[in-house]
């Protein structure tokens, strides 16, 4: 409730009634950006950038609040009717400060996971970088980095495999540096 920015959903409420918990939060027009991909395949660079950049700010916020989203996918970003990108579904998120989450435990999507995650070790906002990095692969790509058809194949693509690198597929060198250095395994390697 406290993560007040233009690129997070408001949260206005929320509370329990005949033993029924709820959120009262912002009705959105839109879609997920999931949804979007599908029915806009020929988005101009510039328009996925300023996506990128909306998914980037929002999480820059609640990452200066101390809080990590880890579950960044296409399904927890919703682009709104009038274009605005929102970052959605702060449900497994984690005050960076907590010792709550335990290790040995996954939580997260698979195909947006950072290693880390996959191995259920604690995770702090580089693991959004490395989840930033796999949403923005799959929005100027077309396709999912770590793509595989078994949960176990996924999670050793992201474990050990770099995806096929953006400059390949016509995206600007530079552009394709950034990606894929929030895709490094090594925490460390990633953008801090």
């Amino acid at each position: 409730g406290e993560l007040n920015h233009r690129n997070i959903i408001k949260i206005y409420d929320f509370g329990e009634e005949a033993g029924r918990a709820f959120i009262v939060m912002e009705l959105l027009e839109g879609s997920s950006l999931s949804d979007f991909l599908k029915t806009h395949i020929d988005l101009s660079l510039e328009r996925k950038i300023e996506i990128l950049v909306g998914m980037c700010e929002g999480l820059a916020f609640s990452h200066s609040r101390s809080i990590v989203h880890r579950d960044l996918k296409p399904g927890n970003l919703f682009i709104t009717k009038d274009g605005q990108v929102k970052v959605l579904d702060f449900g497994l998120a984690r005050i960076a400060s907590s010792n709550l989450t335990r290790t040995g435990f996954v939580f997260g999507t698979p195909d947006y996971m950072s290693p880390e995650q996959v191995r259920g070790k604690v995770v702090d906002e580089r693991s959004d970088i490395f989840s930033v990095g796999a949403v923005s692969y799959q929005v100027l790509s077309g396709r999912r980095p770590f793509a595989a058809k078994t949960l176990p194949e996924i999670m050793n693509k992201v474990l050990e495999d770099a995806p096929p690198s953006l400059s390949l597929l016509g995206i600007p060198p530079s552009l394709a540096r950034i990606v894929a250095r929030a895709l490094q395994k090594d925490p460390l390697s990633r953008y801090q």
